[in-house]
């Protein structure tokens, strides 16, 4: 089961007189960690590199931003893979200090800095989520409402119409049981609308 993190941890090293602010977060897309790291370069405008590692399903991405070819991104990225992580952005900015390190220094030192990042932060199983909608006559609202509370799921946007529209999102193992019993309890009368 993968797993993502909690809240967002960081770290810092200085190797060789650069210093190497890391930082991994839970993150959900690429706009998202696009805009993260856009952020970070406004915050650290003195920083030669700002490089990132999504891993986040199709979504995925290495970015070196000029250090040389597979010596930040991707090392960054197998060590979010080896933890067996998902859905996390880590993001390490550099400052040099001076003193080349070579390919397998910047490997390395990438490597440390989100490794080090990783130790404090609680990992925490990753539930994929689903979207459902449906409608049903007024008289039901309270019933789905209900229900919906019960199952501990999200209650999304509600429209009034002809009938009543409702978004829910909820944890997908539970999605067949908790449509079967919003079946059950409405008793034929609620219409699934497919996303």
């Amino acid at each position: 089961m993968p797993y993502t993190v909690r809240t967002p941890t960081h770290s810092e090293l200085v190797i060789k007189k650069s210093r190497f602010i890391g930082c991994v977060q839970p993150m959900a897309d690429r706009a998202s960690a696009q805009a993260t790291v856009d952020a970070l370069r406004q915050q650290h405008p003195g920083a030669a590199h700002v490089c990132w590692a999504l891993l986040a399903g199709g979504q995925s991405a290495a970015v070196d931003d000029g250090e040389p070819g597979s010596t930040a991104g991707r090392p960054m990225l197998e060590v979010l893979r080896h933890q067996d992580l998902e859905g996390v952005l880590a993001t390490v900015v550099r400052y040099f200090g001076g003193v080349k390190l070579g390919a397998g220094g910047l490997v390395r030192a990438y490597t440390d800095t989100i490794a080090q990042a990783l130790l404090p932060a609680e990992k925490v199983p990753l539930q994929r989520m689903v979207a459902l909608q449906c409608e049903v006559p007024y008289a039901l609202e309270g019933l789905v409402r209900r229900e919906v509370e019960a199952a501990g799921a999200t209650l999304g946007e509600v429209a009034h119409g002809s009938l009543v529209a409702v978004r829910i999102q909820l944890p997908q193992p539970q999605e067949a049981a908790f449509v079967q019993r919003l079946n059950d309890a409405c008793q034929g009368r609620i219409g699934w609308i497919a996303p």
